[in-house]
């Protein structure tokens, strides 16, 4: 069993990745096959170990980050998801302003810890259709633990191949930051504004 300093290290490894779950609306049939799904993932990885062997540090960091989250993952989705219950009485400016506000928070908080990263490497091992979208399987190796398996979850039914969701050892890793989110928005007491303008300097 990890302990609880290498289960927050792989938490933390998840969100920087910028992963993040949602829930995935099934499709009838695939446009997206498995190898453009490992494909997508295979990207995402090389830019993500480009990062953190950059040797940037701070906003310049923050926002390689960001660049990449943007590239590569459904941000409006997860954020939509992140949000919870309360996406259901959002505006739509609202919810274009909580998604930007979202995704530089997640760069903020998780980039800070990228350079804990430095020496790792992914391996992407394969990728099976589940439930209307891809689960690529890859795993992790890091210095100075056992490797562990990292799943990435694909669909192309934003119009684009993006990843929606990360499950780390069988941790869905942005029920996490719903969580979050969710506790953060009720200190505020269901104010949305509130939540967006404090999370444009949080993390």
């Amino acid at each position: 069993m990890p302990t609880p300093m290498l289960s927050d290290r792989r938490a933390l490894l998840g969100a920087a990745l910028g992963g993040l779950a949602t829930l995935a609306l099934p499709r009838a049939a695939f446009a997206l096959t498995d190898a453009q799904a490992k494909a997508l993932i295979g990207r995402a990885i090389d830019e993500v170990n480009g990062a953190i062997d950059s040797g940037k540090t701070g906003e310049p960091l923050y926002a390689l980050f960001e660049t990449i989250f943007t590239r590569y993952a459904d941000v409006p989705t997860i954020a939509r998801s992140a949000l919870g219950s309360a996406a259901r009485t959002a505006t739509p400016a609202q919810m274009a302003a909580f998604t930007t506000a979202f995704r530089g928070y997640i760069s903020r908080k998780y980039g800070k810890r990228f350079r804990e990263f430095i020496g790792g490497r992914f391996e992407v091992q394969g990728a099976r259709a589940v439930k209307g979208f891809y689960e690529v399987k890859t795993t992790a190796i890091l210095q100075g633990q056992a490797p562990f398996e990292v799943l990435w979850h694909v669909s192309d039914k934003s119009g684009k191949d993006l990843f929606f969701n990360i499950i780390i050892e069988g941790v869905n890793m942005l029920a996490a930051e719903r969580t979050e989110i969710g506790s953060m928005l009720d200190a505020r007491r269901g104010n949305i504004d509130a939540l967006i303008t404090d999370l444009k300097t949080a993390g």
